[in-house]
């Protein structure tokens, strides 16, 4: 049996902020890094076969964290890098709510049928995405941890529950949340889904869904 976790990077200025982030290559934030430390130190009692990360700061310095405990190194893998928001990457929320009304609409009501200007859609994330957890598949029998962006693990949750990208919005992740999957017998089955249970000792309210 394979266990894949999908951890979602720590906050940054950026998501307290809402600024669409995407490709631009945002450190975490003091909170952020406290997130992923406790993280980590809930991921230590667990054997870890092997930690993939986005090549962004922010996924790696979480991935980095959770290294601490385990000897191991970080796989970068590109696939993993947070959606491409093309011209909303850098803009506040506000701003492209403004700026872009008729596709921020759709954005919101119709996800799976948006691809961003200059930028890419759910499914390109997804196709690119799930080369990593075939790859996983295909290499451990064991626990490995994948450690990337909101866009993309809320799209890999959907794929492997059998979703199409249409739900994209009925999926909750937040920052150092994690979920988690076995998979056995050609079957994905989820097994723990945005937990931040760990986070406690920060004693802060969840930023909204961005």
């Amino acid at each position: 049996m394979t266990e894949i976790i999908l951890v979602r990077h720590g906050e940054t200025e950026w998501n307290v902020a809402e600024v669409f982030r995407g490709r631009i290559d945002i450190e975490l934030n003091q909170t952020g890094i406290k997130q992923a430390e406790l993280l980590a130190e809930y991921l230590s009692k667990r054997r870890i076969d092997a930690i993939y990360s986005s090549p962004l700061r922010r996924a790696v310095k979480t991935a980095e964290v959770i290294t601490g405990y385990h000897k191991l190194d970080i796989e970068i893998a590109p696939e993993l890098i947070d959606m491409d928001f093309g011209k909303w990457q850098g803009l506040p929320h506000q701003e492209v709510k403004d700026k872009y009304k008729e596709l921020y609409t759709e954005w919101i009501s119709r996800p799976d049928k948006v691809k961003m200007p200059s930028g890419e859609s759910l499914d390109d994330v997804r196709e690119r995405a799930m080369t990593v957890v075939n790859d996983v598949i295909a290499k451990y029998q064991g626990t490995v941890v994948l450690v990337s962006h909101r866009v993309v693990n809320k799209v890999l949750i959907c794929t492997l529950l059998g979703l199409d990208n249409s739900y994209f919005w009925k999926v909750r992740l937040d920052t150092c949340g994690i979920s988690a999957f076995s998979y056995e017998n050609g079957h994905f089955i989820l097994i723990e889904h945005n937990n931040t249970s760990f986070l406690k000792p920060i004693q802060k309210t969840p930023l909204c869904d961005f």
